[in-house]
């Protein structure tokens, strides 16, 4: 009886700027995503590089991307949710605040 063992690998890395052994070309590029950050003023450029083994679709690719921005846009929205209410608490109830608090 023959044994079959799937094998699979992924490499995922996202950048914000070049690597110190990037290329000419690379730091070019990075070069021109920066110009492009400074004229939109209220963006911020990643690059993802993602390396999947066997090979999927484009298309299911972009589609775990998206879910996994989802994800990130929901945990900054708890984030800015817990700051805001931790903001009102600093105003409300600043002696909650103070390092030498004595209860």
């Amino acid at each position: 009886m023959k044994v079959y063992k799937p094998e699979w690998h992924c490499t995922f890395s996202v950048n914000e700027s070049a690597e110190e052994s990037a290329s000419w070309k690379e730091r070019i590029a990075w070069f021109m995503r920066d110009i492009a950050d400074r004229l939109d003023g209220s963006g911020r450029t990643i690059k993802i590089d993602c390396d999947v083994t066997p090979k999927v679709s484009r298309q299911d690719m972009d589609s775990c991307l998206g879910k996994g921005f989802e994800v990130t846009q929901s945990l900054l929205m708890q984030l800015a949710q817990q700051a805001a209410c931790e903001d009102v608490m600093r105003n409300a109830k600043a002696e909650l605040f103070e390092e030498d608090f004595q209860h």
